[in-house]
């Protein structure tokens, strides 16, 4: 009995990491980057690649983007390394909590608009509609990649 009643602590412990789902803030929350944007409003296509160097660096390319204030950007997105890799976009307070909460729960599940995870040689894409102007960040938090310089900016120009 008391094995049985340790096993349903820890599963009742267990239990608001696996219901959290995604991180704090969640999808009702307003982003100040953006929204989702719709495929037939796309403007531009800007094409990134992901990937990690011999020598430990691991990088984003282009490193940083320029787009207009209202402009909907398709973001397709290549994992050309041999390590899984994501692509958050966001602001960069939000990149940093975002990130610590990952280095606590490395294997947490995304579902956010503004993100992707890909596995090596795969590609997606994010369609986005940038609706304020500033300056923003984009990053791969899987512990460790946003030290190793996985992390760029994205100006949103007033127009």
């Amino acid at each position: 009995m008391k094995k049985f009643a340790f096993g349903m602590l820890l599963a009742a412990l267990a239990t608001p990491v696996l219901a959290s789902g995604t991180h704090e803030g969640g999808h009702d929350k307003k982003m100040a980057i953006g929204e989702p944007g719709e495929k037939a409003k796309v403007t531009q296509t800007i094409n990134i690649t992901m990937k990690e160097t011999d020598d430990g660096k691991m990088l984003f390319t282009p490193a940083s983007i320029k787009v207009r204030k209202g402009q909907t950007v398709r973001l397709s997105i290549k994992n050309v390394g041999e390590l899984d890799h994501e692509f958050v976009l966001d602001g960069e307070d939000e990149i940093m909590e975002h990130k610590a909460l990952m280095e606590k729960f490395p294997e947490m599940e995304h579902d956010d608009p503004n993100a992707i995870r890909l596995t090596a040689g795969k590609s997606g894409e994010i369609v986005w509609k940038f609706t304020n102007g500033g300056t923003f960040k984009f990053a791969c938090l899987v512990p460790g990649h946003y030290d190793a310089g996985m992390h760029g900016d994205v100006t949103v120009a007033k127009k």
